[in-house]
């Protein structure tokens, strides 16, 4: 009886690895799209910038051709003062005069905001080339070794399966689904070693002369608690 408790023991080692193995199923994909989406984050960041900056640029040539326009009309205007004849036609021009200086006005108020888009957008885009570039250098290795880990994970699942199913073959059938009974309804631990004269699992006190059967370990003990299979260390 020992020799199946020592096995169950292992057996429970082996479960606990490929627990670990499925939840690396898991949380490798996500850690993998946690940096790939850090530096997805960066790349879009750099990208709206990029794209401020070159329509803040093209915005602010247009409004210099606008201005330019505005003054190019308000000389013609202010030439053609010299020759009005009338009330009405001074009228008119003072108009469209006053309408060519508040045009350029305003366009160049709005030429301001533009070279201020600019600046700030060259500022961000130089700082997110620059941590794009160590997110990527940082992140490199790091993810080939995520990636590779991904590659190796169901080989290493394979093998601990085919380990698993070469000891169960060796464990007394009535221990195994005592053990395997246990194991579902706690969702981890099946068998727990005995710590100062308690329950591994639970903690409760174990009568003595329920130890020392323990510790002959001639056929399963199981705690009276928790239900978990106890066994005898030789810590304790």
């Amino acid at each position: 009886m020992q020799q199946v408790l020592t096995s169950l023991l292992d057996l429970q080692e082996i479960d606990e690895q490929l627990g670990e193995l499925d939840r690396s199923k898991v949380y490798l994909p996500e850690m993998i799209e946690n940096i790939n989406g850090e530096m997805d984050k960066l790349e879009v960041q750099l990208a709206e910038n990029r794209e401020a900056f070159q329509d803040a640029k093209k915005k602010q040539k247009q409004i210099e051709l606008d201005i330019q326009s505005d003054k190019n009309e308000l000389e013609k205007y202010q030439q053609h003062m010299k020759v009005i004849k009338t009330n009405k036609e001074y009228d008119a021009l003072v108009t469209e005069i006053d309408t060519r200086k508040q045009n350029i006005s305003d366009n160049e108020d709005e030429i301001l905001k533009l070279m201020g888009i600019i600046d700030e957008s060259t500022e961000k885009i130089a700082e997110f080339e620059k941590d794009l570039e160590s997110a990527k250098a940082n992140n490199a290795s790091h993810l080939d070794n995520l990636r590779s880990e991904m590659t190796s994970l169901e080989a290493k699942i394979s093998k601990k399966s085919d380990q698993r199913k070469s000891l169960t073959k060796t464990i007394d059938r009535r221990a195994l689904t005592v053990y395997e009974r246990i194991r579902k309804g706690k969702g981890g631990l099946a068998v727990v070693p005995l710590r100062k004269r308690a329950c591994g699992g639970c903690f409760k006190q174990i009568p003595p002369q329920m130890v020392q059967q323990i510790r002959r370990g001639d056929r399963l003990y199981t705690c009276d608690s928790c239900g978990r299979i106890l066994i005898w260390v030789d810590e304790e």
